[in-house]
């Protein structure tokens, strides 16, 4: 049996702690905390302890004029995709969210299929239909939607705009490091989400308890800025295929913790769509083909 390495502990820390941020999130919001309020702090907190972290490494964050475009277009589907992540979790329950993130590495397959990174087999087609019909009974719940329809779109939403910010940066990935690409692309995207949160930062009150005020500096340090680093630190050692298994249990632990802390609950149709929604990850990484990615 193989031992379990620094690297093991560094991707199940790294999961774990993505996967209390569904919790954490939904807490804070349940005590106060507007959405956009909270992710324009957040992510103007997370991204300057970033660019002290990257500059303090490297002495820069330069990059081409001609990469500019891959930048600005990553920042604003960082963009959309917290807008997407807030209202998802403020409209439907922290469970539900958690497992239709899981559909990530499906709109991942399509995308990477769509721009020629990767051939898709049959057998991906049979895991994408069998994961979002996963998602369809876990949106419906017991004879209706899982609390709102709004948020089980805005989750899906979510997926679907980090896989696209992940197909994005793997061109950048090749000429910079995760860190740069990160403190820069964090910066660009906070930009709109400032703009678009200023009305809720202007009357947001900051009277909390504190274990919101716990749960935001946790929401900072752990899921934006610790992760960044153990998550490329790991990736770096042992490739991304081995990493993208500790990954795809992100949705199952983040279940575990939205039933233990928050007692929350799922229904039988939940459960099944939970079931279904692992069953395409797992086929989903069976059966990748990957082909010569362009430099661009």
């Amino acid at each position: 049996m193989r031992r379990v390495s620094s690297v093991d502990l560094m991707l199940l820390g790294t999961v774990l702690l993505w996967a209390l941020n569904i919790t954490v999130t939904k807490y804070v919001f349940d005590h106060g905390f507007q959405p956009l309020a909270y992710g324009t702090i957040r992510y103007f907190a997370a991204t300057s302890l970033f660019w002290c972290f990257t500059l303090a490494r490297e002495h820069t964050v330069r990059i081409k004029l001609s990469d500019g475009k891959l930048v600005l277009t990553a920042a604003a589907l960082i963009f959309l995709n917290q807008v997407g992540f807030l209202y998802s979790i403020q409209k439907t329950s922290a469970a539900t969210v958690a497992l239709i993130l899981g559909t990530t590495p499906i709109f991942m397959g399509i995308l990477a299929t769509a721009i020629g990174f990767e051939r898709l087999s049959r057998r991906f087609w049979l895991a994408a239909a069998i994961s979002f019909g996963g998602v369809g009974f876990v949106a419906s719940g017991s004879g209706g939607f899982s609390a709102n329809v709004a948020g089980d779109g805005l989750a899906l939403f979510t997926a679907a705009t980090w896989a696209g910010y992940s197909v994005t940066i793997a061109p950048l990935l090749r000429r910079y490091s995760p860190f740069r690409v990160s403190a820069l692309v964090l910066a660009i995207g906070w930009v709109p989400l400032a703009i678009t949160g200023a009305r809720e930062v202007s009357q947001q009150s900051f009277h909390f308890n504190t274990w919101t005020w716990v749960g935001f500096a946790y929401a900072v340090i752990g899921p934006l800025f610790l992760t960044n680093i153990l998550w490329f630190t790991a990736i770096d050692r042992v490739g991304p295929s081995r990493a993208s298994l500790f990954a795809n249990m992100q949705p199952f632990f983040a279940v575990l913790f939205a039933l233990a802390i928050l007692g929350e609950h799922l229904n039988r149709w939940e459960i099944v769509g939970a079931v279904a929604i692992g069953a395409g990850i797992v086929l989903e990484r069976t059966q990748r083909l990957p082909v010569t990615v362009p430099a661009d």
